[in-house]
């Protein structure tokens, strides 16, 4: 499964990147407002700072207004996203931007009904919502099994973005459910790392290394 990180902070990124844990990057509005920046700018650092793949998000809602934006981050770089949300004008933009081959993500995804007119669309990602759905106590994890199913009943090539992921549990039940990429917060990548046995075992190890005086 690939790792997206979740964020509009080049200091995060370029720390994840570093350690090789991430495959791209997943951006929006709301995220982009936080840094203060001029969007554009943003997303061409971001695009500098990894080879994957880079979501930027349009903000029109009309299929002209849509593509007019996506064709506009599309230059920003090569490995600029085009992410559409998921509405009938999106849709017919993503048929369209991807037939000019932009990679487009469609976001906002609830239900399977809506992944399966995303990958009819031609989709690169479709971003189902886990924590949503979870926040109005449906299983938002029972999404990623549907969409799975349904993706490999008809061999559609639209990759599984698992999105609004809160936890590190979220992250090993889409890998369980065979997401193809899942994004997240740097701070619940960062944790996946974590286990108190771990920090035990380290904790044992250099105290006996201590009392032995070894040095490496």
């Amino acid at each position: 499964m690939k790792f997206f990180v979740d964020t509009a902070d080049t200091k995060d990124i370029a720390d994840l990147a570093a350690s090789g844990l991430i495959d791209g990057v997943t951006t929006n509005p709301s995220l982009i407002a936080k840094s203060g920046r001029p969007f554009a700018e943003v997303i061409a650092e971001i695009c500098a700072l990894t080879p994957g793949p880079v979501s930027a998000e349009v903000v029109a809602t009309d299929y002209d207004g849509m593509i007019k934006e996506g064709r506009k981050l599309a230059k920003i770089a090569s490995n600029v996203t085009v992410k559409l949300p998921l509405t009938l004008d999106g849709l017919k933009a993503c048929k369209t931007l991807t037939g000019e081959g932009t990679q487009v993500n469609v976001t906002l995804c609830f239900s399977a009904n809506q992944a399966l007119l995303a990958a009819k669309a031609g989709a690169t990602f479709i971003s189902p919502f886990i924590g949503r759905l979870d926040d109005i106590h449906l299983d938002g994890m029972e999404l990623i099994h549907e969409i799975r199913q349904i993706y490999d009943n008809y061999l559609f090539d639209t990759e599984i973005l698992a999105a609004s992921i809160r936890t590190a549990n979220h992250v090993k039940q889409c890998a369980l459910a065979g997401a193809d990429v899942m994004t997240a917060p740097p701070a619940v990548i960062k944790s996946l790392v974590n286990h108190p046995l771990t920090d035990k075992g380290l904790e044992t190890f250099l105290a006996d290394a201590k009392k032995a005086g070894i040095k490496v």
